[in-house]
């Protein structure tokens, strides 16, 4: 009763001021952000989960604008008139002798002038448990029903639904398609610049020593040496690219232990909650990308966020993989000061899934991501 009490008070205070800057309000760009704030006034309300802007019709929009200004003044107004009655009579049935004689003839709302304790406190309490019991039953659902409506007005359509689907899967198509060209530049450059350049200084060593070979077998030992040491460094350099394609511990060892190790080798002390992830098969893309965003996160928190402490939260629900990461760093993270975030992001909108980060300054930052995954 209370919070619905709180949000119809509001919707009328809010439909007072909407009225005197209506012109200002008519403006599409206003009008929507005053929709997203009612949106997510309702939303909160009703216990749902909050949503982003609002992104229906200017014409919805200011139809909503019109009927959010009627029913809120119509509904807070029975609020005001119901808890108002129940307040002022609590106040006035002891009071009811320093009143003047005027306003004593006017009696309670049913209209019997106070004439003495008795009268005060039968009709005064009466009054005060009626219009109580008016208020506790009435508020709830005048705050329920004027939240679904907002929410009924503000949300797209089946076809807006569509087209905003569209636009995003445009959005990650691209953001994915530069991210995996991203990453094949980048694989190139580390096998150009690393593994090729050690294996063209190992066949020199080699072609020498082949040469030297019966001349002076002192240097065709150096080269064979340099040769088998640099032959390792290209190995672990291989390791190390094939790592960030596919890191091979998800085949040997799933994703439950290699979560498990990750969260071993991090800088800082983390907890994994992973539940029962492991008797789950889960794609092994899904896999791949859940594993890189707890990586990088891991990472960022180490780097980035002064944090101490990690908390690590995977849960399969359904179709969905639920992965939450939280620190109790200083905050404050800004996806367009670096490329973590980013890539994280790139990677899971690539699989049509969602990140949210919540990052405000002091801490902490949490990161929720949800993929898709099948049954």
């Amino acid at each position: 009763m209370w919070r619905g009490l709180g949000y119809l008070l509001g919707s009328l205070l809010t439909a007072a001021v909407a009225l005197f800057a209506l012109p200002v309000l008519i403006v599409p760009m206003t009008a929507r952000a005053w929709a997203s704030w009612h949106r997510r006034r309702a939303d909160r309300l009703l216990r749902s989960p909050c949503s982003g802007p609002v992104h229906v019709g200017t014409w919805r929009v200011l139809g909503w604008l019109c009927t959010c200004i009627v029913s809120s003044l119509a509904f807070g107004l029975v609020v005001v008139l119901c808890a108002g009655n129940a307040v002022a009579t609590a106040i006035t049935v002891p009071l009811w002798w320093a009143l003047p004689a005027g306003t004593r003839a006017g009696g309670f709302a049913v209209g019997v002038p106070l004439s003495g304790w008795g009268t005060a406190l039968t009709l005064g309490t009466a009054q005060v448990v009626i219009f109580s019991a008016l208020t506790y039953w009435l508020v709830p659902l005048l705050a329920r029903v004027h939240a679904r409506m907002c929410v009924a007005l503000l949300s797209p359509s089946a076809a807006e639904k569509l087209a905003q689907r569209v636009e995003t899967l445009t959005e990650t198509r691209a953001g994915a398609m530069n991210a995996h060209g991203a990453e094949l530049r980048r694989i190139e450059r580390d096998l150009h610049d690393g593994t090729q350049a050690r294996l063209v200084a190992i066949a020199m060593r080699l072609g020498v020593a082949r040469e030297s070979l019966s001349e002076d077998p002192q240097m065709v030992a150096r080269l064979l040496a340099e040769a088998h040491e640099s032959t390792e460094e290209a190995m672990t350099e291989l390791r190390a690219v094939i790592r960030t394609i596919y890191p091979p511990i998800l085949a040997d060892r799933g994703l439950a232990g290699a979560l498990t190790a990750l969260g071993t080798r991090s800088a800082i002390d983390t907890t994994l909650d992973i539940g029962g992830l492991g008797t789950i098969t889960i794609p092994a893309a899904v896999e791949a990308v859940a594993y890189f965003t707890i990586a990088e996160a891991l990472t960022n928190a180490a780097k980035h966020s002064q944090a101490t402490r990690t908390t690590v939260r995977v849960a399969h629900d359904g179709d969905r993989l639920s992965i939450e990461v939280t620190d109790d760093g200083v905050g404050g993270a800004d996806e367009t000061l670096g490329t973590g975030i980013a890539g994280i992001r790139h990677r899971v909108l690539a699989l049509d899934g969602t990140v949210h980060i919540h990052s405000p300054g002091g801490g902490p930052t949490t990161i929720t991501v949800s993929l898709p995954c099948g049954s």
